[in-house]
């Protein structure tokens, strides 16, 4: 036999078979129910003769099992085996999980395509491949719609078709990296049809009635690839605990906020309103210490000119520049700066040089970088120099010995 059982017959988890090669752990039976890694669906998990199964493949003419250990049983036996219940129900449910949210896809996106799928232990993934933008807004719609799903107990069923008959029927999902590899050579594919909501070509193992599923989970998003929104999910105690978890939190940020749980998304935006007032304040305030530091700066005549140099260590280079412009260009009366030169500590030391046009500010942060390292540049009236290797006292006292 070439083919396992388990996708026809999910429901069967124990059976008998007799074993027809064994080469070192790797088993081959006469027929078996293991459902062999595929589509996206991992290997069943389980025993063979008692011997625990390691991993489950299809090969070229049989399934095979590979064992934990070498085998204590020959070819000829008949052997029992025993797939793990839990994680085949688990599979069952992601599986079918899968399918409703892709048919949950095809009611909110457009220009749908099935771009990939893959079941773990921890979550289920959907790749789609759509033009709409899958925002959080979305993601809440098709988790809405996968639990009403599985609310309205839809029947699930499955049945091998021509594959030119799947191939025209336009309600039919194909995933293009698997399924159509298998059609490729292929008379029948098999047709997963979920009642009045999704039909996919799909070589899986599924449960029959969608209320099998239980509650399910929408946990993120991400892309995957070019054209590719891949959605994440949980089915079973990984996404009821993850919805407890959500809820928690939104439970606790309401009793922090003083709120009602549906009044967060209010609260939330006046808290963030205040939150960046606050922040445009304490921008201004800070523009205005600048100011005054730079104001402050020891001043010395250099021909004919007043400057202020010092240090403004604690201050971006970038704001420092700016002010430092500013304060030349509004400065006016006989104490007005005609050039701030300013420096400044930190991963890479800078100087900023403003000018009222009588000194070249380019000039002078090149002779800082030409004895101090670094590099920079400007114009005559505004110039920059970042990576100094000196620190800034002796920065600033060759800017006033100049």
């Amino acid at each position: 036999m070439s083919d396992s059982l388990a996708p026809a017959e999910p429901g069967v988890q124990e059976f008998e078979a007799t074993v027809e090669s064994i080469d070192g752990r790797a088993v081959t039976l006469s027929e078996t129910y293991f459902y062999p890694e595929g589509g996206g669906q991992p290997a069943d998990r389980g025993t063979l003769g008692g011997v625990p199964v390691e991993d489950v493949q299809a090969g070229a003419d049989a399934v095979v099992h590979t064992l934990a250990d070498a085998p204590g049983f020959g070819v000829g036996d008949e052997v029992a085996g025993v797939v793990d219940d839990d994680f085949r129900t688990y599979c069952m449910r992601a599986h079918t999980a899968s399918h409703v949210l892709y048919g949950a896809g095809r009611r909110l996106l457009d220009d749908l395509g099935y771009g990939g799928f893959g079941i773990t232990p921890e979550k289920v993934r959907v790749d789609f491949e759509t033009t709409t933008a899958i925002d959080d807004g979305v993601l809440v719609d098709l988790e809405r719609l996968v639990n009403r799903t599985v609310w309205d107990s839809r029947a699930v069923s499955w049945e091998q078709v021509p594959v030119e008959e799947a191939r025209a029927d336009g309600d039919v999902a194909f995933n293009t990296r698997t399924e159509e590899g298998v059609m490729a050579d292929a008379e029948t594919v098999r047709v997963v049809a979920i009642d009045g909501w999704d039909t996919a070509a799909c070589g899986g193992t599924h449960v029959s009635n969608t209320r099998e599923i239980g509650p399910v989970t929408v946990l993120d998003r991400s892309n995957p690839g070019e054209g590719l929104t891949r959605v994440e999910f949980a089915v079973g105690s990984g996404g009821i605990d993850r919805r407890a978890d959500t809820h928690r939190a939104a439970r606790s940020a309401a009793a922090e906020l003083g709120v009602a749980v549906d009044d967060l998304p209010d609260a939330a935006g006046r808290v963030a309103d205040e939150r960046d007032e606050l922040a445009d304040r304490v921008a201004s305030l800070r523009e205005e210490l600048l100011v005054g530091r730079l104001r402050a700066l020891p001043a010395v005549e250099r021909d004919g000119d007043r400057w202020l140099v010092g240090d403004v260590s604690g201050f971006d280079a970038n704001a420092v520049g700016e002010a430092a412009q500013s304060l030349v260009a509004d400065a006016g009366g006989p104490d007005a700066p005609a050039t701030v030169a300013a420096v400044g500590a930190g991963d890479a030391p800078f100087v900023v040089v403003a000018s009222d046009g009588g000194v070249d500010a380019g000039d002078v942060v090149d002779r800082v970088t030409d004895e101090f390292g670094g590099g920079g540049g400007g114009s005559p009236r505004f110039a920059q120099g970042g990576g100094l290797q000196g620190d800034p006292e002796s920065v600033v006292s060759f800017l006033r010995d100049g």
